[in-house]
């Protein structure tokens, strides 16, 4: 994340609530054309990322799947900044959860939950839903530098009901594992690896990196593990000029496999996130403008300077 981004996020992040809201998402889809048109490494890498999703597509197809989604990414910015002012009846009327009875049912079991996601729709609002609706949540996130931009991430997830733990240097696993003792909900955006030490899986049928944690989280623990899919819909029967959406999300469970047919452990933490993997990619492909991955996943991509 650039300097100047992160200054625009910053300022944002006071600006952006006292606006009304027409106001804000006209804004930050002037913001998402502009990003576009500049086409900065981001864009570009998003464009690669979407060639896999669509191998047939040509290069105007890639342009115009890259344009939505950058407005998508840009939608989830702009709800990040005015999410902490909504109403708890805004913020669960605008997701609707498909298969949600499964991971309350194992939440009830005790044993807490492990929820395997990608950067798709708004993770925040998702865990936002969940802390509401199900029980206490527990995440990591990336460090982001300055202080005062991390202590904003922080401090706008904690207001939604959402305990953040840093990927470095804030208890790490062992506090995870207090937290699915204790019955909660542990999710983790976990499509891109973030420590050097992920697992290679495929996708899109080419090979990828992606963070093992959810499943090995999973396995060490008792807790059942499930991936979360998530993609945003026009909300219906709003005028289109208001720019609702709802965020739809579906539940997936992920079984373990026994581990002397796949190798022992690292076989199982292989074979659970794969399949985590797989379900994440039939969302990605009905819903690609959904999918914010700006960053390098594919390993011939990770290969390059």
């Amino acid at each position: 994340m650039s300097r100047g981004l992160r200054t625009v996020l910053l300022l944002a992040w006071r600006v952006v609530p006292r606006l009304p809201e027409p106001a804000a998402r006209a804004l930050f889809g002037v913001v998402a054309d502009a990003a576009w048109w500049r086409r900065g490494r981001g864009v570009r890498q998003l464009e690669a990322n979407l060639a896999r999703v669509r191998p047939g597509a040509d290069a105007a197809e890639l342009r115009r799947r890259s344009r939505a989604g950058m407005r998508s990414y840009l939608r989830y910015w702009c709800d990040a900044f005015a999410m902490s002012g909504w109403s708890r009846e805004r913020l669960v009327a605008a997701v609707r959860f498909e298969g949600a009875e499964r991971l309350r049912a194992a939440l009830d079991a005790g044993r807490g939950a492990v929820v395997f996601l990608g950067h798709c729709g708004n993770w925040d609002h998702l865990g936002a839903w969940a802390a509401t609706e199900l029980r206490p949540v527990t995440t990591v996130a990336e460090r982001l530098e300055p202080a005062e931009l991390y202590d904003a991430f922080v401090a706008y997830r904690t207001s939604l009901g959402i305990r953040v733990l840093p990927h470095v240097g804030g208890g790490g696993s062992g506090e995870l594992l207090r937290a699915l003792r204790d019955g909660g909900l542990v999710p983790l955006v976990a499509d891109r690896d973030l420590t050097g030490r992920g697992i290679d899986v495929l996708l899109f049928g080419e090979p990828a990196r992606v963070a093992s944690g959810p499943a090995s989280l999973a396995l060490a623990s008792g807790a059942p593990l499930f991936t979360v899919t998530c993609h945003v819909e026009r909300a219906a029967g709003v005028p289109r000029w208001r720019l609702a959406h709802t965020l739809v999300a579906a539940v997936h469970e992920v079984p373990v496999p026994d581990a002397a047919a796949v190798g022992g452990r690292a076989g199982q933490v292989r074979a659970m996130t794969q399949a985590c993997v797989d379900h994440l990619a039939r969302d990605i492909a009905e819903h690609p403008s959904d999918w914010h991955m700006l960053q390098r996943v594919f390993t011939a991509d990770l290969a390059r300077p």
